[in-house]
């Protein structure tokens, strides 16, 4: 075999071995992705989110609808288009609707909605919610919820932000991501029972939901470190989604899991508190984010002065880890519990 046979076998291999590595997809849930997750973005969308201009966000205000151009800009800017069968960023809700169980005069309002097709199961849908009401003014006060739930409002931003990245490099997730901001959550889980009873995905094709309310804060039980998050209803409806939620927790270091509150028969009742609830009254694996009350909540003092950006940034990544993994895996979580009150 002369030289020149050699030299075009050895550059013919190494075509080959690159276009090889280039085939492989880099997995969305790496430390790499965790990077666009930043403390700079959440703490600058959050002082807009929960300023005085938004008036405290009550369901159907000015200043809720104000938030909400917020967050669809948001997107438009990191690319991240509106779901497949809808005709923009908004889910609309008639006032009949959101003042049928009890009247308290609401206006006509809005869930937000944005998505991220996947690349292998596209028909299968993974829900990332938080809300993004809150109570509005009082007495002139204006209540600006910057933990609830402004801190759940721009993680799952930044999710979103970080899955399209993801998806613009190559490498998006397998299952397609449903970001859902909800409104009316305060006056009784309204955004999420109306999204649940009028799905633009059939239900049976919605995997999880991963709900986030309150994770900028510590509680009284963690007064020495703000590294923990509780964690609701994992183990609920799904053993798989328990132990996606634990393992990518170990994984990557994350924090201290707290399930203080994952009890049904707490009094504080949490699972059936926030919008989580209503997707697994219909039978979809849930799990609940939260750090627990703190002295400021609902009330006018809940600044983002006092957020704690370090722990809430945290616990976005550690959100958007249980998100990738379950987009990710070969099959469809397995829900082998049923759900009971």
């Amino acid at each position: 075999m002369n030289k020149k046979t050699i030299s075009l076998l050895l550059f013919s291999f190494l075509l080959i071995s690159c276009s090889s590595q280039k085939s492989i997809p880099k997995k969305v849930g790496t430390a790499d992705n965790f990077k666009t997750i930043t403390t700079e973005s959440l703490q600058t969308n959050l002082t807009v989110i929960a300023s005085d201009d938004m008036q405290g966000r009550d369901t159907g205000s000015e200043g809720q609808k104000k938030a909400g151009r917020y967050i669809i800009d948001f997107y438009k800017k990191h690319g991240v288009g509106f779901p497949k069968g809808a005709t923009n960023y908004y889910q609309y809700i008639p006032a009949a609707f959101l003042n049928a169980k009890r009247n308290e005069n609401l206006p006509d309002s809005e869930n937000i909605w944005a998505f991220i097709e996947g690349s292998e199961k596209p028909e299968e849908i993974v829900v990332v919610s938080a809300h993004y009401d809150h109570v509005g003014m009082k007495n002139g006060e204006i209540y600006n919820g910057a933990d609830d739930d402004g801190s759940g409002t721009v993680a799952i931003m930044e999710i979103a932000a970080a899955f399209q990245k993801a998806k613009d490099e190559g490498h998006g997730p397998k299952r397609s991501i449903l970001i859902l901001h909800m409104t009316g959550e305060e006056h009784g889980l309204h955004g999420s029972r109306y999204y649940t009873q009028n799905p633009l995905f059939p239900l049976a094709n919605t995997v999880a939901d991963v709900n986030i309310d309150m994770i900028g804060r510590r509680d009284p039980f963690h007064v020495k470190t703000n590294n923990y998050v509780y964690l609701i209803g994992s183990d609920y409806l799904s053993t798989d989604l328990y132990n996606v939620c634990e393992e990518v927790n170990k994984k990557y270091n994350f924090l201290s899991i707290d399930y203080k509150y994952n009890d049904k028969s707490d009094p504080n009742r949490y699972y059936y508190r926030s919008d989580h609830y209503n997707f697994a009254k219909k039978g979809i694996p849930v799990v609940f984010l939260y750090n627990g009350e703190h002295a400021d909540y609902h009330k006018p003092t809940d600044e983002v002065s006092k957020i704690e950006f370090d722990a809430l940034t945290t616990r976005t990544k550690y959100a958007f880890a249980i998100v990738s993994e379950i987009a990710d895996r070969k099959d469809k979580l397995v829900v082998d519990k049923a759900e009971s009150k």
